[in-house]
């Protein structure tokens, strides 16, 4: 599934016209969107799954209640748990007016698990997906902004919302299958109507910025220059032309250092920590690691719904960043990596460069690895 062009509508025009620009409202397939996060997936959790905070927190009237209110404690293996949640305090509290907050979704919620990966691999920067379940008549939150960008979509009920845009203040009428983008630093609030309770759900673009690149490139320069790190002379400001002048030389030495910063090993570096730092995907592995060893010629295996590749070749290995891992290989099966990735389903008698034996334990390694799975 396109999410991307789910939640936005024409892709190419969010990223080139809109995003981090200015708001966007959009209308997507209801059902769809009700199925990445339904007001039966918020029951399940909150009343068979025993989740514990932080996944969970309540709010009302513009505060987040203290979590005492709404968990308790238990013991497994006479181990204690603590901050589990209390059903009936928190189905309580909701029908008092509390907003259920279910925070890093991604982890969780395998729908929402899917939808973050592919909008991280389609945009290039983490995401996470929260979702707010309000009770009718009820405001959670005052008037705010976020310091991401923010798609928000409506699965049940109604809401509508305050955005403080460059066209002013405006009301957006949130529905079911109402997609909404807002930029960094968007002030809004939303109140649910009368009649019905809301839930929507909010996907969390945290954007790589360049301050924040280049911070790291430069505190990494610096911190490995033994020189840098000698102390300022005693005395400081007897002499202030003095420390001026060090100062200035020192600038200059910086400058120098980052003159020699080979950018290309920057952005590999950068494409490492993003291509290997994601939430795994994983739905049936456990599957997999018992069907792995009877694996033969004529299996059918298919790519994990979810699951990434970036293939980097390095010199005499092969890389394959796999979202959340980095698995090594030698560079000699780089078109039979390549004829997997190409492939929908296929068996290992399809993959190409290798003879048997060796497709087999390719195969077997990326079943394990959670590239692809068994079709069964």
């Amino acid at each position: 599934m396109d999410h991307l062009a789910l939640l936005s509508g024409d892709p190419a025009t969010f990223l080139r016209e809109v995003w981090g620009r200015r708001t966007l409202v959009h209308e997507a397939d209801t059902e769809t969107l009700a199925s990445l996060f339904s007001l039966e997936a918020a029951d399940d959790l909150i009343t068979t799954r025993s989740l514990r905070t932080p996944q969970v927190r309540l709010a009302q009237d513009g505060k987040v209640l203290d979590q005492s209110r709404y968990t308790r404690h238990a013991t497994i293996a006479g181990q204690a748990m603590t901050g589990l949640l209390d059903a009936r305090k928190v189905l309580a509290l909701f029908e008092g007016g509390a907003t259920i907050v279910f925070q890093g979704l991604q982890r969780y919620h395998e729908p929402l698990r899917l939808l973050v990966r592919d909008l991280e691999r389609q945009i290039g920067h983490p995401c996470q997906a929260n979702a707010y379940l309000t009770p009718p008549g009820s405001q959670g939150f005052a008037l705010h902004s976020d310091t991401h960008d923010v798609f928000t979509f409506q699965t049940h009920g109604t809401k509508q919302w305050e955005v403080h845009d460059n066209e002013g203040a405006r009301p957006v009428h949130m529905r079911p299958g109402t997609c909404m983008y807002l930029p960094t630093g968007t002030p809004h609030m939303a109140r649910t109507g009368a009649d019905t309770a809301s839930l929507h759900v909010t996907v969390g673009i945290n954007q790589f910025v360049w301050s924040e690149v280049l911070r790291d490139v430069v505190n990494r320069a610096i911190e490995a220059d033994a020189d840098l790190r000698e102390h300022l002379p005693a005395g400081l400001f007897a002499d202030p032309d003095a420390l001026a002048t060090a100062l200035r030389e020192r600038l200059a030495h910086v400058a120098g250092l980052l003159g020699q910063v080979d950018a290309d090993a920057e952005v590999d570096r950068l494409e490492t920590i993003f291509g290997t730092r994601r939430q795994p995907v994983l739905a049936g592995a456990l599957l997999d690691v018992l069907d792995v060893r009877h694996l033969a010629a004529d299996t059918r295996l298919r790519r994990r719904p979810g699951s990434q590749a970036t293939l980097r070749t390095r010199g005499e290995t092969l890389e394959l960043l796999l979202g959340d891992r980095r698995l090594t290989l030698p560079a000699r099966v780089g078109p039979a990596v390549r004829s997997v990735l190409d492939a929908g389903v296929l068996t290992p008698a399809d993959v190409q460069g290798l003879d048997e034996a060796g497709a087999l334990t390719l195969c077997r390694r990326l079943v394990r690895e959670g590239l692809l799975e068994v079709v069964r």
